[in-house]
């Protein structure tokens, strides 16, 4: 399987980091390929909602920045994992960046390979969630259709056995 991780945190060693270098290794061991994208660290400019791609554009932003590495990947990845701290009550900028972005690639429809997918999470509020939570299920659960494979938070005391787990069962 072809699994895309998009790691929203700024932390190179953080509590985020560590999550997406267990369930990369997991799924590596299992035979499944992995590309990860340290997106605090790419050059990726917020929506500029001008309806290019959905026009002139026929899928394709007007913005040429480092999303076309994101697009690239995404075009036949079989499964997404969203990864990022907590910020104010949602994901990190840097990661909402990159979701709107989605928005020429994903809309109205996702590519037909991409099937399912998961949200490694970090706050130090354990109560500090559900803004993330709903954007999972409205926006890939719902919206996209895709198969869930969990919400995985640091304040689960068994959070890396469990990534390890479900890297295993895909």
């Amino acid at each position: 399987m072809k699994i895309l991780v998009l790691n929203g945190s700024p932390r190179p060693n953080g509590n985020t980091a560590g999550m997406v270098n267990i369930f990369q290794r997991a799924a590596e061991e299992h035979g499944h390929q992995v590309k990860v994208f340290n997106v605090c660290k790419m050059n990726i400019n917020g929506c500029l909602a001008c309806e290019y791609c959905h026009g002139k554009g026929h899928g394709q932003c007007v913005q040429k920045d480092d999303m076309q590495e994101i697009y690239a990947e995404l075009s036949d990845t079989e499964m997404l994992v969203l990864a990022a701290p907590i910020y104010y009550h949602g994901i990190s900028g840097q990661l909402k960046c990159v979701i709107d972005r989605f928005y020429s690639a994903l809309y109205p429809t996702a590519p037909t390979t991409l099937k399912k997918v998961a949200m490694f999470l970090s706050s130090g509020d354990d109560n500090m969630y559900d803004g993330a939570k709903f954007s999972y299920d409205g926006d890939f659960l719902g919206y996209l259709g895709l198969e869930g494979m969990g919400i995985f938070t640091n304040h689960d005391r068994n959070v890396m056995s469990r990534i390890k787990d479900m890297a295993a069962s895909l």
